[in-house]
């Protein structure tokens, strides 16, 4: 195998299948950000609201999540190449739909459905591949790119959405989207394709408890922020007093129980599960499934807090709101890179414990910057330290779970560990969203009651409409809507005050839990290996398994 793997023939085809892999990754990470800076532009030219195409990312975000472990089956029924590609083609087919509708149920149908569709049966596909092309040494420093991919396309997300909104059309990011996959239709030809099992058929049962728990756990977080964590918003749906987002996440959580019961009962009459229970028993896998969890809470909640500060509260451009996120990317990609390169043989339960450090580090140097007088400059050393900790995180996570299962589990672990990252993600983005959006409420709230310019008659009617929360707005937004109110100069110039300090505080306050969590998973590291995953292939396995 030694001699094999030093050979270019090798060394190229594994370039092109980790580029191939990378690619994939890279295209899924995409939408969840490249079009959060245009909105309102895409809301305009297909008719309709802000709120209708924030409901398009909600639906997209749902259909991942509720056929993602569905979607690892798949896979292992059919080829996890053969799933990649179909995959590719229906996330083609709805990128290209996308890129023509005319409206809104069009754009669902190619945006929210078919791209969701697709992306399931892609990132489980990814992780089995990964397994199936590269050794168990290699893999570490395939996975860290692989997942780097995916974290550089959420941090240049708004520089090519706003880049293609401003100068061309925001149906150009998802011309290219098919262009890309295109792409990874012809270099897919040198990917090998990973090792499945005995094929049975589906649990269906399991798959539509799974896709209903998921699907309703995710949906109850999505509308957190519109309708409360606990107690209920104004005029939003209640039962027995208790938001209605309370009543989701619990009923998403039965039916995953419901699912995780099934799936042992087939098990014990010698029937195929979609999840095989026991894998929820293996220690080291667990472990690195909560890793993943805190990862992506902690790095979407960063990506919704940041350019929050940057793009509102100093005013920036989408495009300049992006360049300042690329320090991020920097870091990120020469850990994920340098870390597998350099040091083969590192524990990776220290590495990930540096980049949980590095995670918090960075967190709190922002919450320590943060100020009245601060400029867009003081983000550079904390995202850094953010970047270098996800870039530590996605050197080990990936060859840490699936090495703790047979291959012919990888896709398995890729749908479980993909869901994981779903909600992480949408935990992450939803939490700080609502803590944020709360100590904002409660911060100018208190700010106009102790200000003495403002008359009491005024204190009492903003409190009983701003009990449901006050919008993330800009200070010049805050001017436009006071004037247009007609408001006299000194109630708008304490408003104005009084939202700057606010606005200040709930991004605190959302840095602050976010490092909160980041502390948190350091008390989850000790399920994370010490020593790194070696191959224990025969030598005729050489010839089907790249090296890098």
């Amino acid at each position: 195998m030694a001699s094999e793997a030093g050979t270019p023939k090798k060394s190229a085809t594994a370039g092109v299948v980790l580029l191939t892999l990378a690619a994939g990754q890279f295209l899924m990470a995409l939408d969840s950000s490249v079009m959060n800076v245009s909105i309102a532009t895409v809301a305009d030219d297909v008719g309709t609201t802000v709120t209708g195409i924030q409901g398009a990312i909600t639906a997209y975000t749902l259909v991942m999540a509720m056929f993602m472990i569905p979607g690892a089956k798949v896979g292992a029924l059919i080829g996890h190449k053969k799933a990649f590609l179909i995959g590719c083609v229906i996330y083609g087919c709805g990128s290209l739909i996308t890129a023509l509708a005319p409206t809104l149920p069009v754009l669902l149908l190619g945006w929210s459905f078919l791209e969701g569709i697709g992306a399931a049966l892609i990132l489980p596909a990814i992780v089995a591949l990964v397994a199936g092309n590269f050794t168990a040494e290699r893999r570490p420093g395939a996975y860290g790119l692989v997942a780097a991919s995916g974290a550089v396309a959420i941090a240049v997300g708004p520089i090519i959405g706003g880049i293609a909104t401003t100068y061309f059309s925001w149906r150009w990011v998802f011309a290219g989207e098919v262009a890309i996959v295109l792409a990874i239709l012809v270099l897919a030809r040198r990917t090998a394709d990973a090792p499945v099992g005995e094929r049975r058929r589906i649990d269906l049962i399991g798959a539509v408890l799974s896709a209903l728990g998921l699907g309703v756990f995710v949906y109850g977080v999505l509308r957190s922020s519109e309708w409360g964590w606990f107690l209920p918003k104004p005029g939003t749906p209640a039962l027995l007093g208790i938001s209605l987002v309370v009543w989701l996440m619990l009923a998403g959580l039965l039916l995953i129980r419901m699912f995780l019961y099934w799936e042992a009962r087939l098990v014990e009459r010698h029937r195929e599960p979609l999840v095989d229970p026991a894998l929820l028993r293996n220690r080291q896998l667990t472990g690195g499934l909560t890793m993943f969890f805190f990862q992506y809470l902690v790095q979407m909640g960063v990506f919704f807090v940041v350019p929050l500060y940057l793009s509102v509260a100093l005013g920036l451009s989408a495009l300049k709101t992006g360049a300042r996120i690329l320090p991020l990317s920097l870091t990120l990609l020469a850990a994920a890179i340098l870390i597998p390169r350099f040091l083969p043989n590192v524990s990776p339960r220290r590495v990930v414990r540096l980049g949980v450090l590095a995670l918090l580090a960075g967190a709190v140097a922002l919450l320590a910057a943060l100020d009245t007088d601060a400029g867009a400059e003081i983000v550079t050393i904390p995202l850094l330290l953010i970047g270098l900790g996800m870039g530590a995180l996605a050197s080990q996570l990936g060859a840490v779970t699936v090495s703790a299962v047979p291959d012919k589990q990888s896709a398995e672990v890729g749908g479980i560990q993909n869901a994981v990252t779903n909600l992480g993600a949408s935990i992450g983005t939803a939490l700080a969203g609502s803590i944020l959006i709360a100590a904002l409420t409660t911060s100018f709230l208190t700010n106009i009651e102790q200000n003495q310019a403002i008359p009491d008659a005024v204190k009492s009617q903003a409190t009983v409409q701003l009990e449901g929360g006050v919008p993330f707005m800009s200070d010049a937004q805050l001017k436009t809507a006071l004037d247009k109110a007609g408001t006299s100069p000194d109630v708008a110039s304490a408003a104005i005050d009084a939202n700057t300090d606010a606005r200040l505080d709930g991004l605190r306050a959302a840095l602050a839990i976010l490092a909160l969590a980041a502390l948190l998973a350091l008390f989850f590291t000790q399920r994370i290996p010490t020593t790194q995953a070696r191959s224990t292939e025969p030598a005729g396995a050489a010839g089907r398994t790249a090296t890098a």
